[in-house]
């Protein structure tokens, strides 16, 4: 039972940095031009497929570990409003 209660707790300290890496939540600021908000999302370790403004918003698609996301930015703020799983 203690090498099981070992084997979880190192299994959560190695896991522990990749996943504090990849967390854009909402209410994050992530700025309010493509090439701000390109370096902070890949700096969280996202892959930025896209960029647009579009309804007054600016809408970023990412992927991470296989899943492809859509994050809304305010214009005037930069901060994270929204954040949409893509269906396909």
């Amino acid at each position: 039972m203690e090498n099981l209660k070992t084997l979880t707790l190192v299994g959560l300290l190695i896991g522990a940095p990749a996943l504090a890496m990849a967390n854009i939540s909402v209410g994050d600021t992530v700025g309010t031009d493509a090439a701000e908000i390109r370096a902070v999302v890949e700096a969280q370790g996202y892959t930025v497929s896209e960029i647009e403004i579009e309804d007054g918003e600016i809408e970023v698609e990412v992927l991470l570990d296989g899943v492809e996301t859509e994050l809304v930015v305010d214009m005037t703020t930069g901060i994270v409003t929204e954040i949409e799983l893509e269906d396909d």
